[in-house]
């Protein structure tokens, strides 16, 4: 059978991770088909991080993001821990690493993200909404999708870019349990200035098994989660309020207590903190994985969003270097997993270090984040941050 580069992908899921999909395999010459089960484009209200390797990443494929992120999210140039009550531990400098690797890191609302990508792809009639994935088979000529409303569609290959619950891993591996976080957590953005958020603030405060933060997000908004650990097992399960929550921080820093005093009960987002066992295999055939499909990972890092842009932007790379499909989709799962089976690895070690909830364990991180060289934590930052990735 001669091979030929694949004309058409299908994509399942229309979050960050299929939106950058889209446009970066657009930009490799491949047609893209988008499939959202969601009747619309849902960013949600929370909002996350996007990290310069992402940034660095798109620009290999001359996509460069950062104009459109320059106008609708808020660059920040350190990270700042500090206690409960609002002293500082460490800053984490990040401003000299970015202008040395050429980009920026910035606090993004996810409507805002989505945004930035769509107009990287240019045609967002290339998407199809109300589209629930059911099922697929990978044949030698190509992969067909089955939806729940009986129709199939057909194309030369299949990324699931589906998010945690993704039904493509489910068929690719089988059913695997979320693995817990032990923590609960809540989420919110909200119109917001504090005396001591300053432009581009952004900030983690630890306690005793909870942590909360915040993050200047642009044009009067702010972002911040918090958590409390839960007994193993339980974190699907604990259910506080609004009024819970100011119990839960109660003599925290004056900007944390008052960010969740001016948040509207209906604002506030709870969701389960966890991951997956990591996958050794993320495809076969015509079939590959992307993003949280993939690799979900915990959120101590602020990796989730860039990783999953990582991944578009090399699976777009073999797809174009690659003549038969199946060999450039299983070329990308070996480059990419090392690189994301580390960090997966990482941002749980650091949510645990993060939880610490005994008196002792809770001084002993306090204390080593305080003196540990300011070079250690630079070159381990510079490790996630450059793109390509170090070897």
């Amino acid at each position: 059978m001669t091979q030929h580069p694949p004309r058409k992908a299908l994509v399942i899921g229309a979050g960050i991770g299929g939106l950058a999909a889209a446009a970066t395999l657009r930009r490799a010459g491949v047609e893209v088909q988008v499939f959202e089960r969601a009747p619309e484009l849902r960013p949600g209200t929370t909002a996350v991080s996007l990290m310069c390797n992402a940034v660095l990443a798109l620009r290999t494929l001359d996509i460069d993001i950062a104009p459109g992120l320059d106008k609708r999210a808020e660059v920040f140039d350190e990270l700042k821990f500090l206690t409960r009550r609002g002293r500082p531990i460490r800053s984490m400098p990040f401003r000299e690493l970015s202008d040395r690797l050429g980009a920026s890191n910035y606090a993004v609302h996810r409507a805002d993200l989505q945004q930035t990508l769509l107009d990287a792809l240019g045609d967002e009639s290339s998407i199809e909404f109300g589209a629930t994935a059911a099922g697929f088979v990978s044949g030698e000529d190509g992969v067909e999708v089955t939806f729940a409303d009986g129709r199939t569609v057909s194309g030369d290959v299949l990324i699931g870019a589906d998010g945690f619950n993704s039904a493509i891993r489910r068929q690719v591996a089988g059913t695997d349990e979320p693995r817990p976080g032990n923590y609960a957590c809540w989420l919110a953005t909200v119109p917001f200035t504090h005396p001591r958020m300053s432009k581009g603030y952004a900030a983690h405060y630890w306690g005793r098994g909870q942590r909360f933060g915040l993050a200047d997000i642009g044009r009067g908004r702010a972002y911040w989660w918090a958590t409390k650990n839960v007994p193993p097992g339980a974190s699907g399960h604990l259910r506080r309020g609004k009024a819970g929550l100011e119990g839960i921080f109660a003599g925290w820093a004056d900007e944390v207590r008052e960010a969740i005093r001016t948040t509207p009960e209906e604002s506030i987002v709870r969701i389960t903190a966890q991951d997956r066992p990591f996958l050794q295999r993320w495809g076969a055939g015509r079939t590959t994985l992307l993003g949280d499909a993939a690799h979900p990972m915990l959120v101590s890092l602020g990796q989730g969003a860039a990783l999953a842009i990582e991944d578009a932007v090399v699976l777009a790379q073999h797809l174009r270097a690659t003549a038969d499909p199946v060999a450039a989709l299983r070329g990308y799962e070996d480059e990419r997993r090392p690189r994301t089976e580390g960090l997966v690895a990482a941002a749980r070690a650091l949510s645990e270090t993060e939880q610490l909830e005994g008196l002792f364990p809770a001084l002993a991180r306090d204390l080593y984040t305080r003196f540990v060289p300011l070079s250690k934590l630079t070159g381990q930052n510079e490790a996630v941050l450059t793109w390509p990735p170090l070897g």
